[in-house]
C-alpha cells in the first residue's frame, strides 16, 4: 500500500509525532494508518495522541522590532508551567526574532523544534497568532509587551506621529483590548444584531416610540467604544478618545495577542 505527503501530514496531526517518525511509521506498514498508529504506540512515540486532542489554552507571546519592523507570534500549550519555561520561552522569542526578519512564513521552519518541546514537555503544542507589521519611510512602529510576561503584546503602526505616541497608544490596546480600528471595520451584521438588541431592550424598559431612535444610537455608540480604538478613551487622558489624541496622524494598522484571549 503506497502513502503520499498528505497522509504523513495527517498521520503528525492525529498523533503529534513528528514528520519524519509519522514518514518511518507508514513506511513501516506500508501506508495502512491504522497500523500506523499502532506502530507508534508500540515504539512509544505515539502517547503523543491523547496530547493533541487536549486544548491548548496557555502559552507564551513574543514581540521583536527591528527597525521598521515589528513581529509577534504565539506559540501554544496546555499549562502555565509549560508556558514559562525556558525552552519554551526562547523558542518563542527566536521565531518572533525569524519572523521579523524574513516574514510570517519563517515559523514553518521550527516545526522541528516543536515537535522535540512536544515530547519533551508532554503538552500539546502549537503556534498560535503570527504577525509581522512594518512601516513605510513616512511611518513608525513601536511595541508593548505587557509587563515582559509574554501574555499580551501589541504592535502599533503611526503614520504623522512620533514613537513615543505609537508607544502610548500600543499600551492603552494592550489594556483596552479593541477589536476593531475603526466603526467601518465593524462588520454589518454584528451592527444589525446589536441594533435589534438595544431596540429591544429599550422597548422592554417602556421608552416611549418618539425617544427610541436616540436611545437606540446613544447605546449603540457605547457598544461601539468598547470595540473600536479610534472612539475609546484614552486610558492616559480619559477626557480624550484615541482619534483626539492623534490629531493629524493616523493608525496604519496594529495587532495584538492576548493568552487566552
Amino acid at each position: 500500500m503506497s502513502f503520499t505527503a498528505k497522509d504523513v501530514m495527517s498521520l503528525r496531526q492525529s498523533t503529534g509525532v513528528g514528520m519524519m517518525d509519522a514518514k518511518k511509521a507508514l513506511e513501516a506498514t506500508n501506508g495502512d494508518m491504522d497500523a500506523a498508529v499502532q506502530h507508534l504506540r508500540v515504539q512509544g512515540l505515539a502517547s503523543a495522541a491523547k496530547r493533541a486532542g487536549r486544548e491548548a489554552g496557555e502559552g507564551s507571546v513574543a514581540v521583536v522590532r527591528d527597525g521598521g519592523a515589528a513581529a509577534l507570534v504565539e506559540l501554544r500549550c496546555e499549562t502555565d508551567f509549560a508556558a514559562k519555561s525556558d525552552e519554551f520561552t526562547s523558542l518563542v522569542d527566536e521565531m518572533a526574532a525569524s519572523v521579523c526578519a524574513d516574514g510570517e512564513g519563517a515559523v514553518a521552519k521550527f516545526q522541528d523544534n516543536i515537535d522535540t518541546l512536544l515530547t519533551t514537555l508532554k503538552e500539546n503544542i502549537s503556534v498560535g497568532r503570527v504577525y509581522r507589521l512594518e512601516a513605510s519611510e513616512d511611518e513608525v512602529v513601536d511595541t508593548y509587551n505587557h509587563l515582559h510576561a509574554g501574555r499580551n503584546a501589541v504592535i502599533v503602526v503611526l503614520k504623522g506621529g512620533s514613537e513615543e505616541l505609537a508607544h502610548d497608544i500600543a499600551v492603552h490596546i494592550a489594556f483596552a483590548k479593541p477589536l476593531y480600528l475603526s466603526r467601518d471595520d465593524v462588520p454589518a451584521d454584528e451592527v444589525e444584531a446589536e441594533r435589534k438588541t438595544v431596540e429591544e431592550i429599550s422597548l422592554n424598559e417602556g421608552k416611549s416610540a418618539a425617544a427610541l431612535p436616540k436611545i437606540i444610537e446613544g447605546r449603540l455608540n457605547g457598544w461601539f467604544k468598547e470595540r473600536v480604538l479610534l472612539e475609546q478613551n484614552f486610558i492616559k487622558d480619559e477626557k480624550q478618545t484615541i482619534a483626539q489624541i492623534l490629531g493629524d496622524a493616523s493608525i496604519t494598522a496594529y495587532a495584538q495577542v492576548v493568552i487566552g484571549g
